[in-house]
């Protein structure tokens, strides 16, 4: 197993996917104790006490200063590379980046993460496909684009398309999971922790199969058969929701999980009544919607082809977050209009700030994903100012969060992240929050 030392897309805490626990020597044992009782000491730290309440505050709507965040993404392999590991078996050594990362994180981004004692062991899942595959054609490096090839080219292609099924092996995970326990388990809580099955994407999946610009056209050529694809894919999406509700493969996100946009979880209105402490409903959960494939369809397209049918998988969610890198600029009306128990609104660089303040106000959560590129070539410490300020003047009366991610590279110069910080932080202060 290649050895990950980046989530792609947000917070990942076990990026050790379907690789069984490898050897590891007392020396190393020992290690990555040494971690392990350095990042309970921080977990439990009157700091990060005092995040945990601001977020929670935040999440319920009370005014408070500005919440900040970090996600160095892909660029955390500039900042803890292969070379400064110590252990040699990759499983191991995911663990080791992983509690490392979390060290170099309260040490040097002062943001508002909030660093928990929990090691998460994800299972180990089996899961067929749409019944065609796309092919995928890889870039030579360890980062760039991907091309694929969608299976999708002829209508009657989707008389092909078959629901997925999902298989847990709980015999390897409950292997990987007493391995974990066997050098953590009396310094940090080591759980289960089921993915997050709480995304309601569907226009991805169907442009894999069929092709973003393919399914543009279809909007237009073809509206009744991709009405049909929407609804076989919502269907499949259904039935695993159900599947993993039924069979207790749900995992609760209202503490410091991250809720896939860039925020986090921590809530007290979460899990809903009834809870009964062991098995999770979906009702309980942060549900998320996004659709950054019809970043450039309007209103009514998106409301017709896309979110119609998300709102059947979100409605079944106690508090739901939508949206990542596509502006919303003109469809805020239409996700505070169809969106039950919306919570949580992305506000992408591409968007309108001042629009989205004036629809959002207090009511919803404002959460800004600064523009990334300006941690690449030129680092411009005033115009990063400026740009800060102006949003930040904009959004007095809102909800805001701010948070730094879908960050490629950094130069190779971590301490551009730690300046973006200080610098985000001073304007906070500025505005006397």
């Amino acid at each position: 197993m290649e050895t990950v030392l980046y989530p792609t897309a947000g917070y990942i805490p076990d990026l050790s996917q379907n690789t069984d626990p490898g050897r590891i020597s007392i020396s190393e044992r020992e290690y990555l104790r040494t971690l392990a009782c350095k990042v309970y000491e921080i977990a439990n730290s009157s700091k990060q006490e005092e995040k945990r309440k601001l977020w929670y505050q935040h999440n319920r709507l009370e005014k408070i200063r500005p919440m900040v965040l970090i996600f160095p993404e892909d660029s955390w392999i500039e900042i803890i590379g292969e070379d400064e590991l110590k252990t040699e078996n990759p499983y191991w050594r995911q663990w080791e980046w992983y509690l490392k990362h979390l060290i170099y994180r309260d040490e040097n981004l002062h943001d508002d993460f909030v660093i928990e004692p929990d090691l998460y062991v994800t299972p180990i899942i089996h899961m067929s496909s749409w019944g065609l595959e796309p092919k995928y054609i890889h870039p030579e490096s360890q980062k760039g684009a991907v091309k694929w090839e969608p299976p999708i080219k002829n209508l009657d292609d989707i008389k092909k398309l078959r629901y997925p099924t999902l298989e847990i092996d709980e015999k390897a995970t409950q292997k990987r999971f007493e391995s974990v326990s066997k050098i953590f388990g009396d310094l940090l809580p080591v759980q289960i922790y089921y993915p997050r099955w709480t995304s309601a994407n569907l226009i991805g999946e169907a442009t894999t199969l069929r092709g973003i610009e393919q399914v543009m056209w279809d909007m237009h050529d073809n509206r009744a058969w991709l009405h049909d694809l929407m609804e076989f894919i919502t269907e499949g999406n259904l039935r695993i929701l159900k599947y993993l509700e039924e069979n207790g493969y749900l995992s609760l996100n209202n503490r410091g999980h991250y809720t896939d946009s860039g925020g986090i979880g921590y809530n007290n209105e979460l899990p809903a009544h009834g809870f009964n402490g062991r098995n999770v409903r979906l009702c309980d959960l942060w549900g998320f919607g996004v659709a950054q494939e019809l970043s450039e369809v309007g209103p009514d397209q998106h409301e017709e082809f896309i979110l119609r049918y998300q709102v059947r998988i979100l409605e079944r969610f106690g508090l739901n977050a939508y949206g990542c890198c596509e502006p919303y600029t003109n469809k805020f009306d239409m996700l505070k209009k169809r969106i039950p128990r919306l919570r949580r609104i992305s506000v992408s660089p591409w968007c309108d700030v001042e629009k989205a303040a004036e629809a959002l106000q207090d009511k919803f959560i404002f959460s800004w994903k600064p523009n990334p590129s300006m941690i690449v070539g030129k680092f411009d410490t005033e115009r990063i100012r400026a740009y800060i300020r102006r949003t930040l003047d904009v959004t007095k009366d809102c909800i805001l969060e701010i948070i730094l991610k879908d960050t490629f590279t950094i130069e190779k110069e971590p301490v551009r992240l730690e300046t973006w910080t200080r610098i985000v932080r001073e304007e906070i202060e500025r505005g006397n929050y």
